[in-house]
């Protein structure tokens, strides 16, 4: 069985106990490159460790840095910043079938902001035309009167203004490898997750039902997918953030974990 299959059935019995997930994958699986629909695919596998680069993507950064790592017979992505950089692998020229796509990442995140209070941070985020909303489908915050952080969908740049929905229901974890989808879908304007092949009904959006104003939320015709890490306030606790990411996928069908 491979690792991620390993990983997979792991997160079946915790959603099933309801208690965390843990341990890293062991031995490098099939990433979903070669599934039908298949959009855009990144495993890392072919590229060689060191500074991050690829003909097939871009880089934004800003006090961040990206390196491929081989970790247990397979490559990652390893993400670090300090205080409230950023650090994206960019997929430009992005195109889906009637604005219609499904995002997969692999991700173990080493720590959460414990400071500064309602420290907010986004790990996916979508831009394009027609609308200026800056989409944020895997993101959360750290709630000072819970004592937690929250995963949480969002926005920001357009009409409903800054906005993260973070639920209860979705406590982050840390240093523990998980599986993250979201769907994107141009019809009704909806955002949609599943956190280790489990979707969560509260982390959605749709044209009037979401966090921000009054206002409806539309979705931008997307053209371009940033994935990574990227914190909005500074002086943060801890200063410096790791996170490691793996077998990238965007598809006009939902791929699984």
């Amino acid at each position: 069985m491979n690792r991620w299959k390993v990983l997979s059935a792991a997160a079946s019995v915790v959603a099933t106990l309801g208690v965390a997930a843990a341990a890293a994958p062991a031995q490098a699986g099939a990433s979903g490159c070669n599934r039908p629909g298949v959009l855009f695919c990144e495993n890392f596998d072919r590229l060689p460790t060191g500074g991050a680069s690829s003909l097939d993507w871009g880089i934004d950064t800003r006090n961040g840095t990206l390196t491929v790592e081989r970790q247990r017979r397979t490559n990652v992505l390893h993400v670090r910043t300090l205080d409230n950089g950023r650090a994206f692998l960019k997929v430009d020229d992005f195109a889906a079938p009637g604005n219609r796509f499904f995002g997969r990442i692999r991700l173990r995140v080493d720590a959460f902001p414990t400071a500064p209070d309602w420290a907010h941070y986004t790990l996916v985020e979508a831009t394009g035309s027609g609308s200026s909303e800056v989409v944020r489908p895997i993101g959360g915050q750290y709630v000072p009167n819970l004592g937690k952080n929250l995963w949480g969908i969002g926005a920001d740049g357009g009409p409903t203004g800054d906005w993260t929905n973070w639920r209860e229901s979705a406590p982050v974890s840390e240093d523990t490898w998980q599986c993250f989808e979201w769907q994107m879908d141009g019809n009704g304007n909806q955002v949609a997750v599943w956190i280790d092949g489990v979707a969560n009904p509260e982390l959605t959006a749709s044209t009037d039902s979401h966090g921000g104003n009054q206002v409806p939320f539309v979705l931008p015709t997307v053209n371009t997918v940033k994935i990574g890490w990227q914190l909005y306030q500074g002086g943060t606790t801890p200063g410096q953030f790791d996170l490691w990411i793996d077998d990238v996928v965007l598809s006009s069908q939902r791929v699984g974990c």
